[in-house]
């Protein structure tokens, strides 16, 4: 009898303790997170880009993800702190500048996982960066640059100077001036500029200006909202633009011949489940690229079909490891 009483209490025992352990569990629509955007999800630039991340990541996943848009620099620290202190799970903050500002208050809040996209530093267990190789983004764009520059002059303007940038822009510089090389524009060459922005569109109409009075022939500008006044004025003088992060192509189809859209919708679901599982490790960037699909080459009526081949074979190459981009930086 005794023993009939043990075994029954022991059952009693496992199936509360499984009933707990189920109950501990999170749905996943129960986990709160936040992704914080330094511009408008209406840029068509880099900021709509990873909001139809977060949509994604909420129809595909079953997430509940939450944001918050135009914050700017002074108010990154505090930003990250509010969502903290509500106990929020995971906040992603959209751009490189935001790396200071998470390693920062990420060891205050440890029951926090505070990820930048784009993000390239991590000084703590709760800091969990991810980072798309934009420069095998930038690659993709050159090849094409190259190809359809009739004068090969290139021109850049980056939003602001940090490394992940200079790295994408020099890879774009370089490969585009090579390609215009050997179709024998023994002169082409490429400069660079800086916004110092990322939501100024008037002062990227204007550099851009400038630029093309200068000689440039074909745009390249990763700034954000600072690239919508550069596609305005390449149109107006009639240079190309080559766009990226996003389909630009949208925008001007005769002026923007081509675009590189990053598939940030397979990269936020990426990251996102990732962290739903647990395999969002902090202390470490978790990078994604050309492997993983995340950069798609769009091209208009302005681009051939024989630049379109020679850019899929350029990639080929790139994935069998042909091709050291990092050599470039």
């Amino acid at each position: 009898m005794k023993k009939n009483i043990l075994v029954v209490l022991f059952v009693l025992f496992c199936c509360v303790a499984v009933f707990s352990a189920a109950s501990a569990q999170k749905a996943v629509g129960d986990y709160k997170i936040a992704l914080i955007l330094p511009g408008s999800i209406n840029d068509q630039s880099w900021n709509a880009t990873n909001y139809a991340g977060l949509v994604a990541s909420n129809e595909q996943l079953g997430t509940n993800i939450e944001y918050v848009e135009n914050i700017q620099a002074a108010d990154y620290e505090s930003t990250f702190r509010q969502y903290a202190e509500r106990g929020y799970d995971l906040v992603l903050a959209a751009g490189t500048q935001f790396d200071e500002a998470a390693n920062a208050v990420a060891a205050e809040y440890p029951d926090t996982t505070f990820c930048v996209v784009n993000g390239t530093v991590s000084t703590g267990d709760n800091v969990a960066p991810i980072f798309p190789r934009e420069y095998e983004g930038s690659y993709i764009a050159a090849l094409i640059a190259g190809q359809v520059s009739e004068k090969g002059q290139f021109a850049t303007i980056g939003g602001f100077p940090n490394q992940a940038m200079e790295n994408l822009l020099s890879v774009y510089e370089k490969v585009s001036v090579d390609i215009a090389k050997e179709r024998g524009i023994e002169d082409a060459a490429a400069v660079r500029a800086y916004a110092n922005s990322w939501d100024d569109i008037a002062l990227g109409k204007q550099m851009t200006e400038q630029m093309i009075d200068n000689g440039a022939d074909v745009m390249f500008i990763y700034a954000n909202q600072v690239g919508l006044g550069g596609i305005q004025a390449a149109a107006e003088k009639g240079a190309k633009f080559i766009g990226f992060s996003s389909d630009q192509t949208l925008i001007d189809p005769e002026t923007v011949v081509a675009s590189v859209d990053f598939d940030f919708k397979a990269f936020y679901t990426w990251a996102v489940d990732k962290f739903l599982k647990g395999e969002l490790a902090g202390n470490m960037v978790h990078e994604a690229g050309i492997a993983e699909g995340l950069f798609v080459p769009i091209y208009t009526e302005n681009v051939s079909e024989e630049i379109q081949t020679f850019v899929a074979e350029k990639l080929a190459e790139y994935e069998d490891g042909k091709v050291d981009l990092t050599e470039l930086f």
